[in-house]
């Protein structure tokens, strides 16, 4: 199914809260991608870290993005489409998980501070404390010439950013649903 289309693997990039994991699991129930979260490839002491209020350093999070890249090798090398929610804050951590693939695809996730910061004090279950969201915003790194991100603002239904994002990147489409 994703051979056709060339694309293998869709990175959801974005600060904490921009609504990755959502968009992730309703982008793989449209297109049958799997889906797996960032996240868990973080290491324990990430995690502890991160609970802490603690931001992380470059060198942190350096076995989290060779983890991940690892991953979207694996499965996109076994012909397993699949969606990954990932921060991918800085262009080279962006080199990392891409690394000249020329079937992986980004998604930047953007919005407005604000909004993102009203949906973080509504989250609960997340190791990532909504005071760590300044610091995301320091750390990235807008999309740049060259590496062909699709930037999709947040500020809409979740229905309509994956319709977005499946029409903008000519994803298969396995419900044939669309927002209205």
């Amino acid at each position: 199914m994703a051979q056709r289309h060339g694309i293998k693997v869709v990175i959801l990039m974005g600060v904490s809260g921009s609504g990755k994991t959502t968009i992730a699991h309703a982008l793989a129930v449209r297109t049958g991608f799997a889906e797996q979260d960032g996240d868990d490839y973080h290491p324990a002491a990430n995690i502890e870290k991160m609970k802490a209020g603690i931001p992380l350093s470059d060198d942190d999070r350096l076995p989290w993005l060779r983890a991940i890249a690892k991953a979207i090798d694996h499965y996109a090398d076994s012909d397993t489409p699949i969606i990954i929610a990932c921060s991918a804050l800085k262009r080279a951590y962006r080199d990392i998980l891409v690394h000249g693939r020329d079937d992986v695809r980004i998604v930047h996730l953007t919005g407005s501070p604000d909004l993102i910061a009203r949906r973080l004090t509504h989250r609960g279950g997340h190791f990532m404390p909504p005071g760590l969201l300044d610091s995301q915003i320091e750390t990235l790194e807008p999309p740049q010439p060259g590496e062909q991100i699709l930037t999709v603002d947040i500020d809409a239904p979740v229905e309509r950013i994956v319709d977005d994002i499946v029409a903008a990147l000519h994803l298969p489409d396995r419900t044939g649903v669309r927002a209205s």
